[in-house]
Order: C-alpha cells, then structure tokens, then sequence
C-alpha cells in the first residue's frame, strides 16, 4: 500500500513462489503476531525491556540470515562447491534514532569453515545480489557483510 504523497514503485512481474500472511495486533508493545498457517505465533514487546516477546528487528534478523545462509548455498551449489555443515551466520540489527527519525542498520557475520577465504568472499559477495533481503535493503540500510 502506497501512503499518499509517495511515488508508486514499478510493478514486477513474476511466478510468485510464496507469500507469507500474518496478523499483527498491539505492536511491539504488548502485541502479537500470528501467521495464517498458525507455525509462527509469537508475542512481542519493546527492545531492551523486559517484556515477554520478541521485537520486529530481531524477526528481521533472524529472516534476513536464514535467507542469506540459503543464498550462499545457491551461489555454492552453482559453483560446485560443497558447503559445510556448519555454516553460520550471526545476524546484527539496529534501530536507530537520529534527528531525521528512526531507521535501521545491519550487519552479517558469516563463517564459512573449510572454504579458502577468497572463495567465501565470491560467495558472500554473489549471495549479497542474490538475497531477497539483500535487495530490498539496498540502498536503504546501511549494511555490512563480514566473512569471519
């Protein structure tokens, strides 16, 4: 939904593979979110305190490395190269405040062991063009990807 006074993004075409349905009521204060399948029914509250649910950003975190992690296996698996089973990505998200309001930044840690850093790096690099998240935060979200 596009609020009034902003420009209309280009529609795109494609198959759609999936689309996840949530409800979301009482916002990160004392909300809950609810997908339309049930598998994900979570209870929310403000960052930092001491509520009893999670917060958007860490939801984010969390979608944003399972997805890259997937990207990586993509880009490995075109190159013909075997990832390891333990591959890990730690995920880092901020909300920030500044005089212009709030905003986010990001940051991926990725351990890739086993793979010769050069090669990680390729992966790591093509995974970041490839990511749905990856895309929808280009331009928009300060992010850095970091092979550790």
């Amino acid at each position: 939904m596009t609020q009034v006074g902003q420009a209309r993004p280009t529609p795109r075409t494609g198959k759609v593979v999936y689309t996840a349905k949530t409800r979301t009521a009482g916002g990160r204060e004392h909300g809950a979110s609810r997908s339309s399948d049930g598998r994900l029914d979570i209870r929310l509250s403000i960052p930092g305190t001491a509520g009893l649910g999670t917060n958007p950003e860490q939801l984010f975190a969390a979608g944003w490395s399972a997805c890259f992690e997937s990207a990586v296996a993509l880009a490995a698996r075109e190159r013909n190269i075997h990832l390891p089973a333990d591959v890990a990505i730690d995920a880092e998200v901020d909300l920030t405040l500044s005089d212009d309001g709030y905003f986010l930044r990001a940051r991926l840690y990725v351990s890739l062991p086993g793979i010769e850093r050069d090669v990680a790096q390729s992966l790591l690099d093509e995974a970041h063009q490839i990511c749905p998240y990856s895309k929808a935060t280009r331009g928009n979200v300060d992010v850095a990807i970091n092979l550790v």
